[in-house]
């Protein structure tokens, strides 16, 4: 592999508190940012953690920008709060609740706080809104007005183990479920863990889409949540059975993505879904090497699927502290193509403008992975989307470990009820 990406070390995810955090100032009890008596205006900007470690901490990535921005802008400062992805949807919302807006967040989207008037429009806070990858506007879409500005994006591929995959006597990539189930308890009788299925709170809700889309389901359909149709049923009854057999780690629900990924870069997985932000993990173990992995397109019931799971990352623009001019002049800057091909490459993700995405394709790791991105899949964009979002990550675990059928359709009643 490129080994400009060989960089990283690795580590346990930073909390928000080791990240650098600045306080914002507060003009009166609702704002989250301030003007001052100088006329120098404070914006509040709530990021999440992409980092590993201190070391990488998505902190330093704004504290650079916000650096280079103070000196060309010096009446606009620039406070940074970094909060860790376990806790960001959480400590964003209480925030909202309470009325300590911030101006700028850059994690997840949720349409409803477009529903509630809180968030400037795409075209209010950035001077050329058409450089998003229009892959991603219906998801950050409320009313035909897209608010939600991805700023980072990435896609899912099938990772194996070449090394465990030759131990185990199987000659080629897995391509279908019975695939995917023969591999994987031929990895288990070598001691290792057949396929890493993480179905905890970090990001239960791609792993259980990519295998919903294996057999032609997925969260909704024509805009109708259909969490419990037979398609995903099949996808949860099936996943038990490899759960049941021993072929995956214990318990799925209660492990996160990011541990599985280090088990699978310490040479312990035999399969894995990932993403390009697996590779500086696989990198930075110091255990595989390049020859000893590869990746795929993600095993279906049928066949290897033509489409895959596009993941964006949004900046959203709040209006309450009432800086419409000072967020566009901020946001203008960090959209360069220069922060954003920096940010992907540190963090081993995809670029979010069509500018950027154009000087990356030619890229021997991320240019399959932007190949995918156009024919992408992406998540319900409803206002109901975060508290179905939430559920997801709290108890889809259960269905491979009770009864699927059940735990898909307790889901699709708290859909149905929050979609009203």
């Amino acid at each position: 592999m490129d080994k400009k990406f060989a960089r990283r070390i690795s580590g346990a995810a930073l909390a928000a508190t080791a990240a650098l955090t600045l306080a914002a100032c507060s003009s009166g009890g609702s704002s989250g940012g301030s003007t001052g008596g100088s006329g120098t205006t404070t914006l509040k900007l709530v990021v999440a953690d992409y980092g590993t470690g201190p070391s990488n901490a998505s902190a330093k990535y704004w504290d650079g920008i916000v650096t280079a921005f103070e000196k060309v802008h010096p009446d606009i400062k620039v406070n940074v709060t970094s909060i860790a992805w376990t806790n960001f949807d959480q400590q964003v919302q209480t925030m909202i609740q309470n009325k300590q807006y911030p101006d700028i967040t850059e994690g997840d989207y949720f349409s409803n706080y477009a529903q509630d008037g809180l968030l400037y429009s795409a075209s209010d806070v950035l001077s050329n809104p058409g450089n998003l990858l229009p892959a991603f506007k219906a998801q950050g879409t409320y009313n035909g007005t897209q608010y939600g500005m991805p700023f980072t994006t990435s896609s899912r591929t099938l990772f194996y183990n070449k090394k465990l995959f030759t131990q185990a006597g199987i000659t080629s990539a897995p391509q279908t479920w019975a695939d995917v189930e023969s591999d994987a308890a031929k990895i288990t009788k070598l001691g290792d863990v057949g396929f890493g299925l993480p179905l905890g709170a970090e990001e239960a809700q791609a792993e259980s889409l990519l295998w919903m889309l294996g057999d032609g389901g997925g969260y909704q359909t024509a805009g109708k949540y259909t969490i419990n149709s037979a398609a995903n049923v099949a996808a949860f009854t099936y996943l038990k059975g490899l759960v049941s057999a021993g072929d995956t780690e214990p318990n799925p629900g209660t492990v996160n993505r990011t541990d599985l990924w280090k088990e699978f870069a310490e040479g312990k997985i035999g399969m894995i879904n990932g993403s390009p932000a697996l590779i500086p993990i696989i990198q930075s173990g110091g255990v595989l090497q390049a020859s000893d992995w590869t990746s795929v397109p993600i095993a279906g019931k049928a066949g290897p699927l033509t489409t895959t799971l596009g993941v964006c990352d949004n900046v959203a623009a709040f209006k309450p502290n009432g800086h419409e001019a000072q967020i566009k002049t901020f946001l203008d800057f960090a959209y360069q193509d220069k922060y954003q091909l920096a940010f992907d490459k540190e963090y081993d993700l995809l670029p979010a403008t069509t500018t950027a995405a154009k000087a990356l394709s030619s890229d021997p790791v991320f240019g399959p992975f932007l190949t995918a991105l156009p024919n992408s899949v992406q998540y319900p964009s409803d206002t109901s989307w975060a508290n179905v979002k939430a559920k997801i990550q709290q108890t889809i675990g259960l269905a491979v470990t009770g009864t699927p059928s059940t735990e898909l359709s307790q889901l699709q009643q708290v859909a149905t009820t929050s979609a009203g």
